[in-house]
């Protein structure tokens, strides 16, 4: 799988979200999508950038932009996450792996000198047509949003 660079196609993708509703990228067509990758629900920079994202979403929604976020918890634990945090956006659960895999966010991980593999936090901005226009590679939990905010002026 090659690396995927701005200016390319996003990878359509189909999963559930944590309702057990069907959601594709292409149901998105015609708005910006901020689709932020994300290693576990619940843990403490995933809940600051999930935090961040509910903190300022009204202001994403005034600009048109959907906020999709992906990781490969399962549906069930997706609504614990939503419902503890109030996140209005919806959360994709990636269970089989095929999303993460086709954004190339799946990798070896390595924590004191263990290796394993996860997800590489990661956000791609998509435009109204399905083209990725930026990634952010580091990603500030803390300030997601003024990161995305800051490239989308």
């Amino acid at each position: 799988m090659s690396e995927l660079k701005e200016g390319q196609k996003a990878p359509e993708f189909t999963s559930t979200d944590q309702n057990g509703a069907a959601v594709s990228l292409s149901q998105f067509t015609g708005k910006k999508v901020v689709l932020y990758f994300y290693p576990k629900d619940d843990t403490p920079g995933c809940t600051a950038e999930a935090c961040d994202f509910r903190d300022n979403y009204q202001g994403l929604t005034a600009k048109g932009i959907v906020v999709l976020g992906v990781s490969v918890d399962d549906e069930k634990s997706h609504q614990k996450f939503v419902t503890k945090h109030s996140l209005p956006f919806t959360l994709v659960a990636d269970t089989d792996k095929k999303i993460v895999e086709a954004y190339g966010v799946w990798v070896e991980k390595n924590m004191y000198g263990k290796k394993y593999m996860g997800i590489a936090r990661k956000t791609f901005l998509i435009d109204e047509q399905g083209i990725i226009t930026h990634i952010i590679e580091k990603v500030d939990t803390k300030n997601a949003t003024a990161q995305v905010l800051e490239l989308l002026k």
